[in-house]
């Protein structure tokens, strides 16, 4: 398994660096390219979930459950079928 990977992503106009594994950022690609948007846009949607909440996780950790979350719907949806 392959370590974290940082990389800089734009949110509200500002260079935010997000370290996940290569797994995260390939799941996360294919996430926004479903819902047809920029990587940094669906990471600036994320955040603004996170930082709604009263005690917020950090942008990486709420990156890999939304992910985790995304992936649960989709399962119960094939599920469903």
């Amino acid at each position: 398994m392959a370590g974290p990977v940082k990389r800089s992503v734009m949110i509200a106009g500002h260079a935010t660096s997000v370290s996940l594994e290569p797994i995260f950022w390939d799941a996360l690609k294919r996430a926004a390219d479903m819902e047809k948007l920029p990587i940094s846009a669906l990471v600036a949607r994320i955040d603004a979930g996170r930082t709604g909440q009263a005690d917020p996780v950090n942008l990486a950790s709420a990156i890999r459950v939304w992910l985790m979350e995304e992936a649960q719907r989709r399962l119960m949806d094939l599920a469903d079928r």
